[in-house]
């Protein structure tokens, strides 16, 4: 027991971090990186990251004349870029709500295979999505320089970039819901912001009326497999504040 009590009184020690020649412990060892920044009412930045952007099919069990079964999926995952502006507002020493809108340029390769035969089609889907993500973000207290947080908001996006008359075509709204998490650290100049978010498409995103295949009837058949596809996307971003 002895041992034991030893031990532990060590740990307590080594926990309470180091003391001055008194023996009082020494609180700001180590000086804070700007400690009146988040006092500010107002905050501005801007963000670079990288994302993947995934679909997620419902098939409805769809037969074509020829007797025809397809299925849908995405077979791979290719990183996108992210850029973003940033207007924070701070509600009080835990809460904040921000603004970010951004523009997200990424891509999705769609396989579609005939259950039968075994025959293949593949797509590649790019998009360019003009992004307004409105957060609430609770910051827990700061230990020096970084201060974890949680984050969770609504992110409209708008794809801008050119439909193609594709097998499919996706339309070009859709509503998110994002849950996140990133830590601020306390640089000399200013603060590094890495963030991790994870976005929930709401809609179904898919373009059922196709006028754009009116002479070509056959490729219909991707679109009349499928009842509706979902997004889902995971952002990585270091925002600089």
């Amino acid at each position: 027991m002895k041992r034991i009590a030893v031990i532990l009184a060590a740990l307590l020690v080594l926990l309470a971090g180091p003391t001055d020649a008194c023996g009082a412990r020494r609180l700001n060892d180590k000086l804070e990186n700007r400690p009146y920044a988040d006092l500010r009412r107002w905050h501005l930045g801007f963000s670079l990251g990288a994302h993947t952007e995934d679909l997620r099919f419902c098939h409805n069990g769809f037969v074509t004349d020829a007797g025809e079964v397809w299925r849908a999926e995405q077979v791979s995952y290719a990183p996108g870029f992210t850029v973003s502006g940033l207007v924070a507002l701070r509600l009080n020493n835990y809460f904040s709500l921000r603004f970010s809108p951004g523009m997200m340029f990424g891509s999705r390769n769609i396989r579609f295979r005939e259950l039968g035969s075994g025959d293949e089609q593949k797509q590649n889907i790019k998009s360019t999505y003009i992004t307004l993500p409105i957060d609430l973000k609770f910051a827990a207290m700061r230990v020096r320089n970084a201060r974890p947080y949680v984050v969770g908001g609504v992110m409209p996006a708008f794809d801008v970039s050119k439909k193609r008359s594709d097998n499919i075509q996706l339309t070009g709204s859709d509503v998110y819901i994002t849950v996140g998490f990133g830590c601020d650290f306390y640089l000399p100049f200013f603060k590094l912001i890495p963030e991790l978010k994870f976005c929930f498409g709401l809609s179904d995103i898919l373009r059922h009326d196709r006028p754009d295949l009116q002479d070509d009837p056959d490729r219909m058949k991707f679109t009349n497999s499928l009842t509706k596809a979902t997004s889902k996307m995971i952002v990585l971003s270091f925002y600089f504040e």
